[in-house]
């Protein structure tokens, strides 16, 4: 009788994995939900053995890193990250000085970075005025004329490229529970821009109208109104369909919408006025760049934490993805960066790619982004990440890696639980999964910009070369 039943009934498909399966039934009607899964990663057994005993000798301190990691869930929730200002880069960081760089991801030189950094980095040198053009810039870069850094070693970040000069308007936020803060270059709008690797005169001079007009502008906003709280805002951004990394179109909304009145009241003139609020009401990722800066002050008290396994920054320069886990302090965990599967602006394809890049995925650290997919299911399709319908899921693998969930940051679609909070080194050298990370797709070579959008994966030696050397700060024996 049962099977009569079972019969009777329309079929009901669960794809598990490779995609292309699902698609032919898709395209006849055919309901198919889809599981985002992937084999586990196939070790030689002398890497499996000492993973395993590396992993059985942290279990023998549980109660020591239990402790330390519900320490460090707690500095994270209990952070109150509020923009403060806009204030020049040299303000900001005062260790950043004449000839210096910032850029994303862990540290490289000149002769290592990806197409796009070198674009990016040629036209900030000519931005400064330290060459006189782009092919000068090249040869100064070159030569050893201009000291790198990453952002993260001045307490800031920036997207994709990343790069930060003396003169750059910086969007300032503080944490006041730890009285830490953190800087990020303000967001240039979409199209050709200088986060992709966009380099032209255009570029550069909306960038100069930024530092002389926008920055001064919002930072007098900000201090008229004495600063924006961003917990709430987050949190009214997810009730609205944000996720904070692809899709940010409430929360850039939201702060046109609390600082319009503040413009309008310290603006010079009704012309920069309407230019102002323009720009940001025209540009959806406007908000990006401030929700990166308060990730940064999340975590970075984070940082340092004694038998602390959480996972405290994230970052990659398109060349090599870099992990920092709390107890092993400021040491950087590297390999080379995979390439993002997305879906790409007409007439550009994997070929044009570059392999992923920027500080963003300090989003995913605190959270955000494709750990909080289930907020907004539209990006899923947007990102070639599969259906709207796939995004519970998504999100509930990625909580798998966590060690708790941030009740201030909820997602109405998961019945009000929170995102999911504090990304455990063991939990994902033990799963095998792959953290997910929203991500703009650059072209590979300097000068073009953004040619899709997709969703890269965190390579696994990164945590594995954290794991053994998180195993020997606690003394562990290999």
């Amino acid at each position: 009788m049962a099977s009569k039943s079972l019969l009777a009934a329309p079929p009901r498909v669960v794809n598990i994995g490779l995609r292309a399966f699902a698609a032919d039934l898709a395209a006849r009607g055919v309901p198919v939900a889809q599981v985002d899964w992937r084999p586990s990663r196939s070790l030689a057994p002398a890497a499996r053995d000492r993973t395993s005993r590396l992993l059985a000798g942290l279990g023998r301190h549980e109660a020591r890193i239990a402790k330390a990691n519900a320490e460090g869930l707690r500095r994270m929730l209990a952070a109150e990250p509020v923009l403060v200002d806009v204030v020049p880069a040299r303000k900001a960081m005062p260790g950043l000085g004449d000839r210096m760089l910032l850029h994303s991801g862990p540290p490289i030189e000149w002769r290592r970075m990806c197409g796009p950094m070198q674009g990016a980095v040629a036209g900030a040198i000519v931005f400064e005025g330290w060459a006189p053009s782009l092919k000068a810039a090249m040869d100064m870069a070159a030569a050893g004329k201009v000291a790198f850094h990453p952002n993260h070693h001045f307490g800031a970040v920036g997207p994709m490229t990343g790069i930060t000069t003396r003169s750059m308007p910086v969007m300032v936020v503080e944490n006041r529970a730890f009285r830490n803060r953190s800087y990020c270059m303000v967001n240039e709008g979409l199209g050709k821009v200088m986060r992709f690797g966009a380099n032209d005169d255009e570029v550069l001079g909306r960038i100069r109208w930024l530092r002389e007009d926008f920055g001064p502008l919002l930072g007098a906003a900000l201090r008229a109104a004495g600063g924006l709280e961003l917990t709430p805002l987050i949190a009214r951004g997810l009730a609205m369909g944000d996720e904070m990394h692809q899709r940010n179109v409430a929360c850039s909304a939201l702060v046109l919408r609390a600082l319009a009145p503040h413009f309008a009241r310290e603006a010079p003139g009704a012309e920069t006025l309407a230019r102002c609020l323009a720009f940001i009401g025209g540009n959806e990722q406007f908000f990006l760049n401030i929700g990166m800066a308060m990730g940064k002050a999340i975590m970075d008290p984070v940082r340092g934490i004694e038998a602390c396994s959480l996972v405290s920054a994230m970052c990659r320069n398109g060349t090599d993805f870099g992990v920092r886990v709390s107890g092993t302090g400021d040491e950087w965990f590297t390999a080379p960066v995979e390439m993002p599967r997305g879906l790409y602006f007409p007439g550009y394809s994997e070929k044009d790619a570059n392999p992923d890049m920027g500080d963003s995925a300090i989003m995913e650290t605190i959270g955000l982004g494709a750990f909080a997919m289930a907020s907004a299911p539209a990006v899923m399709g947007f990102v070639g990440a599969g259906r709207a319908s796939d995004a519970l899921a998504f999100t509930g693998a990625m909580g798998e890696l966590t060690v708790g969930r941030n009740p201030k940051w909820t997602i109405p679609a998961l019945d009000g639980r929170g995102v999911p909070a504090g990304i455990d080194l063991r939990k994902v050298v033990a799963s095998g999964v792959q953290p997910a990370i929203n991500t703009g797709i650059a072209h590979r070579k300097p000068g073009v910009g953004q040619v899709g959008a997709g969703v890269a994966r965190a390579p696994l030696a990164c945590f594995d070369q954290a794991l053994s050397a998180f195993a020997d700060s606690l003394g562990i024996k290999k």
